[in-house]
């Protein structure tokens, strides 16, 4: 039973880490389809999509599965635990990849504009984000899971930045309004990219620290390589 259980437990990492490595592909596709306005790109992405669903429909089977026949503690239960959350936050990654997507064509005319606005600094800045925390839910190292709230907070400042000026384009020029809103909704879905991959970090510190950093603000006040321990 026992090796059995450890089976379970590595089948369950190979895929949320499979889950990782496909959501981070749709997220990269979703952003170079909106820089490039190739609306086959974007189609590519929404197609692929029930691959994300059926291996989330997997993942939570599966931790069903060990919870059924076994007794985690400890660090397996943490294990577990994360990875229900995570596969559900690494899904909506792929649900905003795919709606980023849906919004290509209706920009796809008004490249300049994406160009204008800088919406390439913010889609680099997001797909970085993404595949830094992947790459920490690969590799378990704490240690630069601060990078990533530092990342997060940079994006929704610079969506900040970026939505007042369209605001204020649509105040001035009627003619926008149209693409102004699909680039709104746009930069509301890589706002909340941001928001899932602290949260899959969170989860990561879980995992390797037993600790809880969710709500906790400063960030670099509770995680590693501060002079302050988490609280309990």
């Amino acid at each position: 039973m026992e090796r059995h259980f450890e089976l379970e437990l590595e089948k369950l990492n190979k895929r949320i880490l499979k889950m990782g490595n496909l959501v981070y592909d749709q997220v990269h596709n979703s952003l170079e389809a909106l820089l490039t306005c190739d609306t086959e790109l974007a189609r590519q992405v929404v197609e692929k999509d029930n691959k994300v669903d059926k291996l989330d429909v997997k993942i939570d089977k599966l931790c069903q599965r060990i919870f059924a026949l076994t007794q985690p503690v400890a660090t397996d239960l943490r294990l577990i635990m994360s990875a229900l959350k995570m596969n559900n936050d690494l899904e909506r990654l792929g649900d905003l990849a795919v709606n980023i997507s849906s919004k290509v064509e209706g920009v796809s005319d008004y490249k300049e504009i994406l160009t204008s606005l800088h919406v390439d600094e913010l889609a680099n800045m997001a797909d970085l984000i993404v595949k830094d925390v992947i790459n920490i839910l690969n590799s378990r190292n704490t240690t630069f899971v601060k990078d990533i709230f530092t990342s997060a907070t940079a994006i929704e400042q610079k969506v900040q930045s970026i939505s007042a000026r369209i605001l204020e384009e649509m105040m001035h020029k009627t003619e926008v309004i149209v693409v102004a809103t699909n680039l709104m909704i746009i930069l509301t879905q890589v706002d909340r990219i941001a928001g899932y991959s602290t949260n899959i970090a969170e989860s990561v510190v879980f995992i390797v620290d037993g600790k809880m950093i969710k709500h906790k603000n400063p960030f670099k006040e509770a995680l590693p390589g501060s002079t302050e321990n988490l609280p309990d």
